[in-house]
């Protein structure tokens, strides 16, 4: 594997932080290696994923079984969308929370990718030896380059070239409707039809889909159907013993030929489509005689650009481990540069003896040193402040902010934000720090734990109100305020109290079809129990913005909750504000987008009598207003 190199890499010593491990992990197979130098991978080991209850256990399994020194650092290729920090694969019941996996496997980093961008990122770092031309087209420079893969499913990806590196790009393209290119695919397609509601190009361009198309064959041709499996039908195809099996795997060819014209053209593929998978390297030469290459070119007015297009069958045993390590590489620096934490360790000896204590301290707990001001770091180090500026500079950074960046990318990929009490002697430029940091890690959990079908059933309550109300008291009566001018600019019936005698007696006369939404940043019922119990006398309904468990939101139909563990009670309400005001915010746009759609712009007009269903009906309107004859015919034609 070590040959497999990576361009992008400079060949050297091992890693001083020892090896990384990558792993690419589908539906069926979990496979695992160690790089242990830039393009050097050995240590391979394939393990099924039905063999352990979770992808940790794998892990662990295979670092044991490796017997590998200290790994800091981890990369994943994986067969499902990868979009936040929760990974629930697709093909296979694993599911895992990527920083909790991290913690289980004592890593400093770990990155979690699709398995197609990992696909990807290898294509401009393989060696000749490592693919297999199909066809006519020369790759230009610089240029969009695809990939399509069938193998448990059908992946689509795509690279871009850009500022000296590559960008991959991040496709469901396999997801796509199929398109029959002949009488053949058409039947097929009717076939399939009957037993899916959508067909898409997976179904059929897959390891599985090799089976349903022998199906529809059998059934098309009235042949019985035997279902031999995949690998069956390949084996039969390729010994030509088997006529269905061989038309099976010949429509599969020129499928896969549709569907990567169809990405050439949509992406602008000059640099070349990549075929990746694990079925067509299985099906050798006679890949290279079938259909795939006629069929990509079959474009009507544009099968003169794809005859340019040259298209590759890739041959490398572990492709993927190239691509992840390149990702891999570049988000623990970048290129040929040193990792931040490597470069500590590197100049451990040539720091002095306090900057020493500062290293030390980042190395063992360095994500909790990015989220700590000058002032916490120099006193867990036990050295001053400036001695913490040293030793940033002494790594080449401008200052503290400019290390946080390069330390928080390197262990997280990202700049996390964490909350952090803000404590008596704190200097002015510390407290300024916390509360920036602490707002933005309670807007950060507020969103990750919003509720989409909760939102989507309190948007629809309040676009369809008679009148709402907003009450609250001290700074959440400003976000009450707030509350009232953005629905009164969407054309609702919009009030706002923080008086509680006012807000009782306005309760009390609200209808059925009426809403109070109560903002409160402790949920106690204290002032607000009046309030509350007449609303709910009036039948209309209530909905709190509050945290969850208070008073309040046992008290509500329908609860918004948010939470802020603020210890120090006199600062909880400032963060709480910027927290309502920004469920505010989500509710309003959510409200606006919601009338105006045309069904509900239409269901308003009705119900304010806007729209004027027979000639007599606009001509007793135009009376009224004192229309000419000419506007009600110009009336009349625009309803």
């Amino acid at each position: 594997m070590s040959s497999i190199a990576n361009r992008h890499f400079t060949e050297g010593q091992e890693y001083l932080d020892g090896p990384r491990m990558l792993a690419d992990v589908c539906g069926t197979h979990a496979r695992f290696g160690l790089e242990r130098a830039p393009g050097n991978i050995d240590t391979i080991e394939v393990l099924r994923c039905t063999d352990y209850q979770t992808f940790a256990a794998a892990a662990e399994a295979y670092l044991e079984k490796a017997n590998s020194p200290p790994v800091r650092h981890a990369a994943v290729a994986i067969a499902t969308p990868v979009s936040g920090d929760h990974i629930k694969m697709t093909n296979h019941h694993w599911t895992f929370s990527c920083e909790a996996t991290r913690r289980q496997l004592l890593l400093d980093t770990l990155v979690v990718v699709n398995d197609f961008t990992a696909l990807s990122m290898s294509l401009p770092h393989l060696e000749p030896q490592h693919y297999q031309k199909i066809g006519t087209g020369k790759s230009r420079p610089n240029s969009v380059i695809g990939l399509v893969g069938a193998g448990t499913g059908l992946g689509v990806g795509g690279l871009i070239a850009t500022e000296g590196r590559w960008i991959a790009l991040g496709s469901e393209g396999g997801h796509t409707s199929f398109s029959p290119a002949d009488d053949r695919e058409m039947a097929i397609l009717q076939y399939c039809w009957k037993k899916y509601e959508h067909l898409s190009a997976e179904r059929l361009v897959s390891g599985q889909g090799i089976e349903l198309i022998h199906e529809a064959l059998a059934a098309i041709h009235g042949k019985a159907v035997e279902h031999p499996g995949t690998s069956e039908i390949m084996k039969r195809a390729l010994e030509r013993s088997d006529v269905l099996c061989m038309e099976a795997i010949e429509c599969f060819c020129a499928m896969l030929g549709t569907i990567a014209s169809n990405v050439a053209v949509t992406f602008g593929t000059l640099g070349g489509m990549y075929i990746g998978g694990t079925i067509v390297p299985r099906l050798g030469n006679y890949f290279e005689k079938s259909p795939f290459r006629a069929r990509f070119e079959q474009k009507g007015r544009f099968t003169d650009y794809l005859a340019e297009v040259p298209t590759f069958v890739i041959t490398a045993p572990y492709p993927a481990f190239v691509g992840i390590a390149a990702i891999l590489s570049e988000h623990l620096g970048g290129g040929n540069s040193v990792p931040i934490l490597e470069r500590i360790r590197k100049m451990m000896p040539q720091l002095s003896p306090a900057e020493q204590k500062v290293g030390s301290l980042i190395l063992s707990h360095p994500r909790s040193v990015v989220d700590q001001p000058i002032s916490d770091i120099a006193r867990r180090s036990d050295v001053s402040q400036p001695t913490v500026i040293r030793f940033c500079r002494s790594l080449g950074c401008l200052g503290l902010a400019d290390f946080k960046i390069k330390l928080a990318s390197g262990v997280t990929g990202t700049i996390p934000v964490a909350h952090s009490q803000v404590h008596i002697g704190d200097s002015t430029h510390d407290v300024g720090v916390k509360v920036v940091d602490n707002t933005v890690s309670a807007m950060l959990q507020v969103r990750d734990s919003l509720d989409a079908e909760l939102l989507d059933r309190t948007v629809d309550i309040l676009a369809q109100a008679g009148k709402v109300e907003f009450y609250g008291f001290g700074s959440c009566g400003l976000v009450a305020e707030d509350a009232r001018q953005k629905f009164f600019r969407l054309g609702i019936a919009a009030s706002s109290y923080i008086d509680p005698h006012l807000q009782e007696l306005s309760a009390s006369m609200l209808k059925p079809n009426d809403v109070a939404v109560i903002i409160s940043h402790s949920g106690r019922l204290r002032h607000l129990a009046s309030t509350v119990e007449a609303a709910t006398n009036s039948g209309a309904t209530i909905i709190a913005l509050a945290p969850a468990n208070s008073q309040l939101a046992r008290r509500a139909h329908i609860l918004i909750p948010f939470e802020h563990n603020e210890a120090n009670p006199s600062l909880r309400p400032m963060v709480s504000r910027i927290l309502l005001l920004i469920l505010v915010d989500m509710l309003a746009v959510g409200v606006s987008l919601k009338r105006s759609s045309p069904f509900c712009m239409l269901q308003r007009q009705a119900k304010r009598g806007i729209l004027a269903h027979t000639i007599s009906d606009v001509a007793e309107e135009a009376d009224a207003i004192r229309m000419t004859s000419d506007e009600i015919a110009d009336r009349e034609i625009s309803l």
